[in-house]
């Protein structure tokens, strides 16, 4: 799977946010919910200063098997009081392009790069999606390097 290496500016994601772990049997449960909170349940309409549309699927605070999963949108300032608010750190970032049937596509891509040699720092890995056609999605992975 082809990648490259970009370097990216601290960005601030605001959303909802749980905590799972790969080994957890309700994790695809647990992240699906989430992304219905933030459309279905009106949260993405909420957050204010989008700097676009793009949602993201951010994996941080990792600890062992665990991590924290944000479903949101990147904002220019924080100024949500009932949404969590992650930052991004800047720095280098493996990036993965998909496209394809959204859960899918994106499902296949994270098999692939669990298997990969990357030199990962586990500080905030994200998906940021491109558009909203469930069907033909364009997705971007960034993975934290060292």
């Amino acid at each position: 799977m082809n990648y490259e290496i970009v370097n990216l500016e601290e960005k601030t994601v605001v959303g909802v946010s749980a905590t799972t772990s790969n080994s957890n049997p309700k994790m695809g449960e647990i992240i699906s919910g989430l992304w219905e909170k933030l459309y279905q349940g009106g949260v993405n309409a909420a957050i204010k200063n989008k700097v676009n549309e793009y949602a993201i699927g951010l994996y941080s605070d990792y600890t062992n098997d665990e991590y924290c999963i944000t479903a949101g949108n990147e904002v220019s300032k924080a100024d949500n009081k009932d949404l969590t608010v992650k930052i991004i750190p800047a720095g280098k970032y493996a990036k993965f392009s998909v496209h394809g049937h959204m859960e899918k596509a994106v499902a296949e891509a994270w098999g692939e790069i669990w298997q990969m040699d990357l030199d990962r720092s586990f500080t905030g890995d994200f998906e940021e999606y491109l558009n909203s056609d469930f069907d033909n999605a364009d997705i971007d992975i960034y993975i934290a390097l060292k």
